[in-house]
């Protein structure tokens, strides 16, 4: 159990349950919303179903969770590869697949042909069982504002340490949940300078590497784009302009 969630984790489904916990989630059920847990649900490859919400709540059920109104995202990850980190009033829990990786080059044109995979959706291929998954906990009370600067500050955490780990800026099917405690003593910022802005960028860092050791503790983990199963390398150019 951490500071924020008490956690469970079986049938392939991790839950993360805080009663009366205001959620903001970047995933395919996303949005504000408030409720007493959110999931972490593993999703077998190739999957694609006709209705996402009704495969999912028959995943978390079959694993004895009553869905609720609380976020969900998927991985493909297994939930033994999820790893948690605690610093202050933050609390993080991380899945990483680099499947679909994704890179942002700054000068495209020097990047050699080779590296310029076709993605998933050029070979007509579903995506990966990839995506990095991360779940964001504060015992502070956030505003809207907030909690929706602290998703900013845990994704640029993911891509600096992804870079660092594997040289990927992330996946191309990423999602971030934050919680806040509307009963917890208020913290109107979040930037990478205040309390919990600085505990979060450290615990996204601690829970990422954590989960990649573990996933990649036995298998390879692609040194490209060109490598992986699936991925985007961004090489488009966009018009620059003064406003």
């Amino acid at each position: 159990m951490s500071e924020c969630f008490e956690t469970t984790r079986r049938g392939g489904v991790l839950r993360l349950e805080r009663s009366d916990t205001r959620w903001l989630s970047t995933g395919w059920n996303g949005g504000f919303c408030r409720a007493g847990a959110a999931y972490n649900c593993t999703v077998p490859a190739g999957w694609n179903p006709d209705d996402i919400r009704a495969d999912v709540t028959q995943r978390l059920d079959d694993a004895g969770f009553d869905r609720g109104d609380g976020p969900v995202l998927l991985t493909g990850v297994d939930q033994r590869h999820a790893w948690g980190a605690r610093l202050g009033p933050v609390t993080v829990f991380g899945t990483v697949g680099l499947s679909n990786p994704a890179t942002l080059p700054v000068d495209p044109a020097q990047q050699p042909a080779d590296t310029r995979a076709a993605t998933g959706a050029e070979t007509g291929g579903p995506p990966g069982p990839g995506t990095v998954n991360l779940f964001v906990g504060t015992t502070r009370s956030l505003t809207e504002a907030g909690m929706a600067n602290l998703v900013a500050i845990a994704a640029e955490a993911r891509t600096a340490t992804l870079l660092e780990l594997a040289g990927f800026t992330g996946t191309t099917s990423d999602a971030i949940v934050v919680a806040s405690d509307p009963g917890g003593e208020l913290a109107r910022y979040t930037g990478s300078a205040t309390p919990v802005g600085r505990a979060a960028r450290a615990c996204v860092r601690e829970a990422i590497t954590a989960s990649y050791r573990s996933r990649y503790a036995e298998r390879e983990s692609p040194d490209s784009v060109a490598d992986a199963e699936h991925g985007e390398e961004t090489t488009q150019r966009a018009m620059v302009f003064e406003p």
